[in-house]
């Protein structure tokens, strides 16, 4: 698992412009412009917050630095490992919406086949949208963010069943105040793309 993971909110209007097989390189050609993108302008990154390009961009996408992941995609998919390992021991309707909302983002689901690529919104071809992770439509998200809405309350359930069946200091996630911080970041995430109507869309480089 070397891979590593962007975040992104995107305007779908923006981005519905163009055709599926286009939508990759539009959103990928707004990061990497010269000056007027986020790759290597010399923009501060703040963990936890929002890094928002330059330009005419600013208006089309910004990506969202999670806390403690140095931008790796294993806190990602730990998370969804230690999830597991928890989810047995949660009140029936805290783990039918970590479910929901884990499968819909960073987790293979109990017999592994979720898939957090929304159809529609790329192309189905993989050589194509290479790099792809996570895609959600705006209505997608809305849906993520009205479930985490409802499960953040309870989180600290399961800080009991975490400390016995999942802790493992030192590794990614694994302390309780790890696990939910990177679900509150999702949280964030959703929660900002459902205000403006945009998509969520994960990138690895």
């Amino acid at each position: 698992m070397g891979l590593n993971i962007n975040v992104l909110i995107a305007d779908w209007s923006w981005l519905g412009e163009v055709p599926p097989h286009r939508r990759l390189k539009r959103l990928r050609d707004a990061w990497y412009a010269d000056e007027t993108g986020l790759w290597e302008f010399g923009a501060s990154t703040v963990e936890g917050d929002w890094e928002w390009p330059l330009g005419p961009g600013s208006t089309h996408f910004g990506i969202y630095e999670f806390r403690r992941t140095a931008g790796s995609y294993k806190a990602h998919f730990r998370a969804g490992h230690q999830w597991e390992s928890v989810r047995d021991y949660a009140d029936p309707p805290v783990r039918t919406a970590l479910d929901t909302l884990l499968a819909g983002l960073i987790w293979d689901g109990p017999d592994g086949t979720a898939d957090h690529k929304e159809p529609g919104i790329f192309s189905d071809d993989p050589g194509v949208d290479h790099g792809v992770l996570v895609a959600r439509s705006p209505t997608s998200v809305r849906e993520l963010a009205a479930v985490w809405r409802g499960v953040e309350p309870r989180l600290e359930e399961l800080r009991a069943p975490f400390d016995e069946h999942a802790a493992a200091p030192g590794t990614w996630c694994g302390e309780f105040h790890e696990f939910t911080d990177l679900l509150e970041d999702w949280g964030r995430v959703l929660a900002e793309a459902t205000r403006r109507g945009w998509a969520v869309v994960g990138l690895s480089d």
